[in-house]
């Protein structure tokens, strides 16, 4: 597990102290001149928050090493999806992300289930919210399995139904049936976590 880090935005869309490195992205991306750090405890990093930044940085901005960051010309307003599971199957959850605010949109869990189920159900979570609410924007997962699944309607586990997943099967039945019974056009996009770092709803867990 790596060790936790926390962040400082001296200058950004918000500036502060945040614990994850997805939050500081959303602080950062597309700000001109925008000042951040990571430091190893929440201490030292709220007392680095109230001293100058320059006192940290250098002039050249210091950036995450081997962390990669979201295309400056990238549309924020988008929703991004994740699940995590401790275990395969084990306790899993999902959840929806809004990437311009950094707002969780919706969270679901943790049942008992596969991380691919539980990317499945996040995009068709996702797709009958943006349609119930009328708004029109991409949603990214970095599961192809669940895209694929969602684009041939059909959730194709391995998972055995049983008593102990019997929830989580008739929530996959309504999200085939939504499926087959509703049209969208909202875009349904491959986040490219090699180019971009990890999906902004990521857990954080890896």
């Amino acid at each position: 597990m790596p060790k936790q880090k926390f962040y400082v935005v001296w200058k950004g869309v918000n500036p502060g102290v945040y614990t994850s490195w997805t939050d500081c992205q959303l602080q950062i991306q597309g700000y001109k001149g925008a000042l951040y750090k990571s430091f190893d405890s929440l201490e030292e990093a709220e007392h680095a928050f109230e001293t100058p930044a320059h006192h940290y940085i250098n002039k050249k901005q210091e950036r995450e090493p081997s962390l990669c960051q979201i295309p400056e010309n990238f549309n924020l307003n988008c929703l991004a999806v994740d699940a995590a599971c401790s275990g395969n199957p084990g306790p899993m959850e999902y959840r929806g992300v809004y990437l311009l605010t950094g707002q969780e949109i919706f969270h679901f869990g943790p049942i008992y289930g596969t991380n691919n189920i539980g990317e499945f159900l996040a995009i068709v979570h996702g797709l009958a919210l943006l349609k119930q609410k009328g708004i029109d924007m991409p949603i990214y997962s970095d599961s192809r399995n669940a895209l694929l699944w969602v684009k041939q309607k059909k959730c194709k586990t391995k998972l055995e139904r049983t008593s102990r997943t019997e929830e989580l099967f008739r929530m996959i039945e309504r999200a085939e049936k939504w499926l087959r019974e509703n049209s969208y056009t909202t875009p349904l996009l491959k986040w490219e976590t090699e180019k971009w770092g990890e999906v902004p709803a990521d857990f954080g867990r890896k």
